[in-house]
C-alpha cells in the first residue's frame, strides 16, 4: 500500500497562489483497491506529472463542497469509468457534495454519478467494500455535512481528518488510527474557524496515539513558518513520528509496523503532448 501526496496546500490563498498543490492524495492498493481522497485543483494534471494513471482508480472521496477538495473530481470519475462509457468505480462524498444541502453544493452532477456505485458518507456510518470498510467521521467546519473517514483493512487503520476544527469527541472518531493523517491549516496555537493548527493537531496524536501521523493541508502562512520544524517538535513532545507532507511525497506503508514505512518524493515529469498508453492504456 502507498499514500501520494498530490498536493499539501489548503485554503483559498494557497490554493490560488498554488504556493504548494492542491491535488489531494492518493492511497493505492487498499487490497487492490486505488482511491484519490479529495481531488482539488491540479489533481489530474499532477497524477500525470508523478506517473499515477488517473484512470487506474477505483473510487474517489469527496469530503466536503470546498473547491480546494473537489474541483478536479468530475474530471477523474471521467478516467475512472473510461471517459464515461463504462460503468465502473465507486463516488464516495458528503451529503452536501453528493445531494446538495442548503446552499452547499452539490459538487458532483447527476451525469457523472451515472455510471459509478454512488455513496453519500454521514459520520459513525460504514461502508463496507469486502476490501476494507470506511466510517465517517465527524467534521466542524464551514460545510456543516463534511465528513471525514477511517477505513479499516483488518491488518490496521488509516483515518483522515479532513478540514475540522479540533473538538472533544474528534479523538474518538479516529481512535485505533494506525495512520493519522490530518489538515493543519496553521502552526501554533494560532486557530481558524473550522481549522486545526499544528498545537491541536498534536493533542489528538496524544490522545489517539497512531505509529504515524502526517500533517497535509497547510496554509500559506503555515507554509512561511515551515512545517518541517513543527512536525520535529510534535514527534519530540509526542513519541509519535510525525510527518510533514510534501507535494510528491510518497509513503510506502510497512504492513507489520507504519512507523517503520519508507518514504521517498516523485520526481516530477513533463507531461506527454499526446495521450501515450504508458499513462492512458484502458
Amino acid at each position: 500500500m502507498k499514500i501520494t501526496f498530490l498536493g499539501t496546500g489548503g485554503g483559498r490563498f494557497t490554493t490560488i497562489s498554488q504556493k504548494r498543490m492542491s491535488g489531494g492524495f492518493r492511497i493505492d492498493n487498499i487490497h487492490g483497491f486505488n482511491l484519490h481522497v479529495d481531488p482539488g485543483p491540479g489533481a489530474l494534471i499532477r497524477s500525470l506529472e508523478y506517473r499515477l494513471n488517473p484512470g487506474h482508480i477505483n473510487g474517489v472521496f469527496i469530503s466536503h463542497c470546498h473547491t480546494d477538495h473537489y474541483n478536479d473530481a468530475e474530471i477523474l470519475i471521467e478516467a475512472m469509468t473510461k471517459g464515461m462509457t463504462k460503468n465502473y468505480g465507486n463516488i464516495i462524498g458528503s451529503k452536501s457534495v453528493m445531494e446538495g444541502a442548503e446552499r452547499w453544493g452539490p459538487s458532483i452532477s447527476n451525469y457523472h454519478k451515472s455510471n459509478s456505485q454512488n455513496y453519500t458518507l454521514t459520520p459513525d456510518e460504514t461502508i463496507d467494500f469486502d476490501q476494507f470498510k470506511i466510517k465517517g467521521t465527524k467534521t466542524i467546519h464551514g460545510d456543516p455535512y463534511g465528513v471525514g473517514f477511517q477505513i479499516d483493512t483488518n491488518r490496521f487503520k488509516i483515518s483522515y481528518t479532513s478540514d475540522t476544527r479540533y473538538f472533544e469527541e474528534l479523538s474518538q472518531y479516529h481512535k485505533g488510527a494506525d495512520i493519522l493523517i490530518g489538515s493543519v491549516l496553521r502552526s501554533g496555537d494560532k486557530g481558524l474557524k473550522g481549522h486545526m493548527c499544528s498545537d491541536d493537531f498534536k493533542n489528538l496524536i496524544e490522545e489517539i496515539k497512531p505509529k504515524l501521523a502526517i500533517m497535509t493541508h497547510f496554509g500559506y502562512k503555515f507554509l512561511k513558518e515551515n512545517p518541517f520544524n513543527k512536525a520535529k517538535e510534535i514527534k519530540r513532545e509526542t513519541g509519535v513520528r510525525t510527518i510533514a507532507a510534501t507535494d510528491g511525497m510518497c509513503i510506502d506503508i510497512d504492513y507489520n509496523d507504519p512507523r517503520k514505512s519508507y518514504i521517498k518524493t516523485l520526481k516530477s515529469r513533463e507531461i506527454p503532448g499526446k495521450f501515450s498508453d504508458e499513462i492512458f492504456k484502458i
